[in-house]
């Protein structure tokens, strides 16, 4: 889960070179460049110091670019841009220290800059968003040419023929994948002229823009209830290809590349249909789809000399960065994402299950326990962890998570929901949680784990429910509105929803607006939907883990939610990590927090971990009675 294994992203095709990012925990999560040339020899292009990652949106996207060899990113530790040239040179400044942050970055040669999305931040005031041109030169005394301004968000600025600029823009309370106008205008030096929209409104989500080299936009928009593929000529919008499916993400990195153009007749895509994966090559002309074989879970794509790459997931086997000739469809793996791998009869394989909840049906997976060299007592069923994940606009898969196989190969199931408000299923079933997060997020929760406990999966005893960040509210709102499960595990997650509105960065600060309502408006809302109100209503112990430095959800709503549970005389143990964000991303801090996990199971559900273990503190904890099974 940790030092033997390196997180790899972002490829980016460059002639006979192939670039990636790698980010490795024991290395305290730093980002690095690595480059393949034609010969096969690998060699890292940013060695430390340099940190490779953005903080655009504090979530950050496409952090480097890459063009004839010369690469320009981001460092981490001052956000400003840098360039090294193909012979490898120490990376130099592109733009001057101060409050200014770059993300979602391309690279143009022949015009001599780069295009970024570039956020402003000064004092306490609400940082400025706005699209740039950046000199490759390094002359960019004031950061950049301000291109585009006067939205609060932007996105995937990208230039076409005949200097026509695209964009995406939004604006307060609505996310990208509530609603968003897709822009074009003629770029003339540093000005931008002739604005014209393509695409975007109240109700529809049009993201992802790229050129064809005739001049046509291509675009992704969910107005017919799925995300799917549009072009735009100049006068109008015709639909590639329609399913019921998707065919993206949720932006909520910018960059991401889910299609790539290969020529004027076909691009490469990926997708996404009930809940399963898969990439393919979309004909332009007569929109027919035709799925690559022996394909995992694509990331972000791209293509070049008559390649396209990818970051694949698969469920058995650990994330690998794989390569294909076109004129030859064949994956070849190219990077492999670390030395160690699971024999596969250790491996959980999800099964997709689904249940009925108040809104609808509801979609999830289900990991049995799986270990060859242990056998269950007779007449037993295992535990089960109900996992909620975070976003909550976003989306669990198939693809094969180390912290999902710690559990199954000790013993104890995992059941990971896709509840309404997910994304992967269309856009009324994201919009289940519009005004409903706190409600249906965990009714759906509820149903799953009764479902498993009666169709005999899971022991009705022993039912955790675990999340991290939004899915860290959902567990602990499930453990203060019902009393469903036994235990919780709560992982930078939000107790106080008043707090969050009052105290998050500039991307969330309206997030709650549709989620729960316009605040302060609804305050009461907010009051009735927050855990920390109702531990009164609490019967089940709980784990709280939280980073010392997160910025999105605050330590103090960790802290307040713990002493809330200790006054009550409740189990509670919490562990705050320092140096840690949203989310972990040290070796040491990943290895402590899921042992903390088991050792805290451990405790409340009566059993002794085969591990050996670190005890961590747990206030109010009786003598259990050991399970004498």
């Amino acid at each position: 889960m940790t030092a033997q294994s390196t997180s790899l992203g972002t490829p980016i095709i460059d002639g006979d070179l192939t670039f990636w990012t790698e980010s490795r925990a024991d290395q305290g999560g730093r980002i690095s460049i690595w480059r393949r040339d034609g010969a096969g020899e690998l060699a890292e292009v940013t060695a430390a110091p340099f940190n490779v990652r953005s903080r655009v949106h504090e979530y950050g996207g496409r952090s480097y670019a890459a063009v004839d060899g010369v690469v320009v990113f981001v460092d981490f530790a001052d956000q400003r841009l840098y360039r090294t040239d193909p012979a490898g040179t120490t990376p130099v400044p592109l733009t001057p220290e101060g409050g200014f942050r770059y993300a979602d970055l391309r690279l143009y040669p022949e015009q001599g800059l780069v295009l970024a999305v570039r956020e402003e931040h000064q004092g306490d005031a609400e940082p400025v968003n706005t699209v740039v041109a950046v000199d490759l030169a390094g002359d960019n005394p004031t950061g950049g040419s301000v291109l585009c301004s006067g939205a609060d968000f932007y996105a995937a600025p990208r230039l076409g023929p005949d200097h026509r600029l695209a964009w995406v823009e939004w604006h307060h309370p609505n996310m990208p994948w509530d609603s968003t106008a897709l822009m074009t205008a003629r770029l003339d030096g540093s000005e931008v002229r002739d604005l014209t929209p393509v695409a975007g409104g109240p109700t529809e989500s049009a993201i992802y823009p790229e050129w064809l080299p005739s001049g046509e936009l291509i675009f992704i928009s969910d107005r017919t209830n799925w995300w799917n593929l549009y072009v735009w000529n100049g006068d109008s919008v015709r639909a590639l290809h329609q399913a019921e499916a998707e065919f993206c993400d949720p932006p909520w990195l910018l960059g991401d590349t889910p299609y790539v153009i290969i020529d004027e007749t076909e691009l490469i895509c990926s997708w996404r249909r009930n809940g399963a994966a898969g990439i393919g090559r979309l004909t332009l002309r007569s929109g027919e789809l035709t799925p690559f074989a022996d394909s995992g879970e694509p990331g972000s794509l791209t293509a070049g000399a008559g390649r396209v790459a990818t970051v694949m997931q698969y469920e058995d086997r650990p994330q690998a960065l794989m390569i294909m000739e076109l004129e030859q469809p064949a994956w070849t793996e190219l990077r492999a994402s670390g030395d160690a791998t699971l024999p596969r009869e250790v491996i959980s394989t999800p099964m997709p299950v689904s249940w009925s909840s108040k809104a609808g049906p509801v979609f999830g997976w289900y990991y049995p326990p799986v270990n060859p060299d242990f056998t269950a007592p007779a007449g037993t069923l295992p535990p089960l962890i109900t996992r909620s994940h975070g976003g909550p606009t976003v989306f669990s898969t198939a693809a094969l998570r180390l912290s999902v196989q710690y559990w199954t190969s000790r013993g104890i199931a995992v059941l990971d929901v896709n509840y309404g408000g997910s994304t992967g299923y269309g856009r009324e079933y994201r919009e289940r949680l519009r005004g409903a997060w706190g409600i249906v997020d965990v009714e759906d929760c509820v149903a799953g784990a009764t479902a498993m406990v009666e169709q005999g999966l899971a022991d009705e005893a022993r039912l955790a429910i675990e999340g991290g960040s939004a899915g860290g509210y959902t567990t602990l709102r499930a453990l203060t509105a019902t009393d469903r499960f036994t235990a919780g595990l709560s992982l930078y997650g939000i107790g106080d929803l008043e707090a969050l509105a009052k105290d998050t960065h500039k991307f969330e600060a309206r997030y709650l607006d549709g989620l729960v309502g316009p605040y302060p408006e609804a305050l009461d809302t907010y009051h009735d939907r927050s855990p920390i109100h109702h531990v009164d209503q609490l019967s089940a112990p709980i784990l709280i883990l939280q980073g010392a430095e997160d910025k999105v959800v605050p330590p103090n709503q960790a802290e307040m939610m713990a002493d809330a549970v200790r006054s009550k005389g409740l189990p509670v143990a919490m562990v705050i990590y320092p140096g840690e964000g949203h989310g972990f991303r040290r070796a040491e801090n990943i290895q402590a927090a899921t042992e903390a996990q088991l050792y805290f199971l451990g405790r409340v559900f009566g059993f002794d971990p085969a591990d050996e273990l670190t005890p961590i503190p747990i206030d109010n904890l009786q003598d259990v009675v050991r399970d004498p099974r």
